[in-house]
């Protein structure tokens, strides 16, 4: 089936829905009988309303990260493996660390990408108090000669 190259309403929806539920753009357009990457731009570019409705989904794909986030750091399953000796008998569990990193690093991705498609409500916040007040008797402007430094402190 050829990949459409002429937008129509029901693209919006087969390419919004999955996106909003976390899959990537480059994943959806893999897909047979969707548009290429740069089809799907390119129709962003000219259609103001589809144009809506993606940013609106890729709002709510980061929820959908975060939410993945839960899931992942929930998952226990692969956490322990059995421990076994040279002949191969059980004698035990031991923890499964390259499962554990592999579930850290998801994890962190998705933060990472959480953040920065909702940066007001993912992002890091700055929590900057003073506890003080900063006055300015006086503002000047000085020319430095970089030839000529003027001495520290000459007021």
């Amino acid at each position: 089936m050829a990949r459409p190259s002429t937008f129509a309403e029901e693209m919006t929806g087969l390419i919004c829905e999955p996106l909003a539920d976390g899959e990537s753009l480059r994943s959806i357009c893999s897909q047979e009988g969707m548009p290429s990457k740069s089809i799907v731009f390119r129709w962003l570019a000219a259609n103001e309303a589809f144009r809506d409705q993606y940013a609106r989904a890729r709002e709510a794909q980061a929820d959908s990260f975060v939410d993945e986030i839960l899931d992942i750091a929930d998952d226990g399953r692969n956490d322990w493996i059995e421990k076994r000796n040279a002949a191969g008998e059980v004698i035990g569990w031991q923890e499964n660390g390259e499962a554990i990193r592999r579930s850290q690093l998801r994890i962190d991705a998705r933060k990472w990408m959480a953040s920065k498609m909702q940066p007001k409500k993912y992002g890091d916040k700055l929590d900057i108090d003073h506890g003080g007040s900063v006055r300015f008797d006086r503002i000047e402007t000085v020319i430095i000669d970089p030839k000529h430094p003027r001495p520290p402190s000459a007021s």
